[in-house]
């Protein structure tokens, strides 16, 4: 089985990838590169614990254009194929977004399109909104606007709090990013004219 070679991008712990590090045994995929914007992350201990190569590239006192070259050059010197975005907390610029078009994926925690943006749980418990869930979707460079490659749903309680609420959403998400990154590289999706094209 060829292996399409896959760069993370993260900024806290990791627990995203450390299912993508997981399911990867058997998978179409192989992460070769994380890298992190914070040098305290989580998520580079559990890449380095698993033999992958990390790498810290700091924002602060970077134009948004300078920093995502600087991840750009990275991601091409480890012959990276497909990039994924796993609680990177940085917003990408239109060159990036496009120079990665259709090879470069996100999650967030919401049925996207609706709650795009940051605090979705306490905008959800707010609403009194009755389900939520999780979204892997195209990166493009409007903000969580890229089309929707998988989707899962949970409820969402009365009583709930935004810890309860996140913890839940998170349980779907780890099942959910493995699955939509296999589809990506096995070329079982593709971004086509703006729409996500499955087959």
């Amino acid at each position: 089985m060829i292996q399409k070679r896959v760069g993370v991008l993260i900024s806290g712990r990791g627990s995203n990838l450390g299912e993508l590090i997981a399911a990867q045994a058997d998978a179409p995929y192989k992460i070769v590169l994380v890298i992190s914007n914070n040098d305290d992350a989580g998520g580079l201990k559990r890449a380095a614990d698993a033999g992958i190569a990390t790498q810290i590239i700091p924002h602060k006192g970077k134009s948004r254009e300078a920093f995502d070259a600087e991840l750009d050059t990275a991601l091409r010197a480890g012959d990276v194929q497909i990039v994924c975005l796993a609680g990177f907390m940085r917003i990408l610029s239109d060159g990036f977004a496009r120079a990665w078009e259709g090879k470069l994926i996100n999650i967030h925690p919401s049925l996207l399109p609706a709650y795009r943006g940051a605090r979705v749980h306490e905008r959800v418990i707010a609403a009194k909104e009755s389900q939520s869930g999780a979204s892997v979707h195209f990166v493009v460079p409007e903000l969580d606007a890229g089309p929707v490659i998988a989707q899962a749903r949970v409820p969402v309680h009365p009583d709930d709090t935004l810890e309860i609420l996140s913890a839940r959403v998170l349980e779907v998400e780890h099942r959910l990013y493995p699955a939509a990154l296999r589809l990506l590289a096995e070329d079982k999706v593709k971004l086509e004219k703006g729409l996500a094209v499955f087959g």
